[in-house]
């Protein structure tokens, strides 16, 4: 019996239970991703977020600070830099999108009002 391989059937899924949702994984276990592990779905768009951790990364700065670590306290700044970073780009992109919409109209308006004026001239 020790010599010969044992052949394992797969047990069927029990009622009442769910089956398990693999989630990107292959059947032989290995895991595998696009690498985009440990992402959150839009947390890094969201300005409020971004606000919320880089003042969570400020505070830890002072702890550490405070605590004698000035090492951690450089690593804690750079983290709270790089949030502030991606907070004043969140901030920037909406009002950059509002002046290239705005910017259409009122090339419009100019040109509808040149048109007129022009009209009035040559009449």
């Amino acid at each position: 019996m020790n010599d010969q391989k044992r052949r394992f059937r797969p047990r069927n899924q029990r009622s009442g239970f769910r089956p398990r949702n693999n989630n990107g994984q292959n059947s032989n276990g290995h895991f595998q991703s696009n690498g985009n592990i440990g992402r959150n779905n839009g947390s890094m768009t969201n300005p409020f977020n971004v606000e919320k951790t880089a003042q969570k990364y400020q505070q830890l700065a002072k702890d550490a600070l405070t605590s004698g670590d000035p090492v951690l306290y450089e690593n804690y700044l750079q983290h709270a830099e790089h949030y502030n970073r991606r907070l004043a780009e969140l901030n920037y992109k909406p009002k950059q999108q509002n002046i290239e919409k705005s910017e259409p109209v009122n090339s419009t308006v100019v040109e509808t009002v040149n048109t007129s004026e022009d009209k009035k001239a040559a009449v």
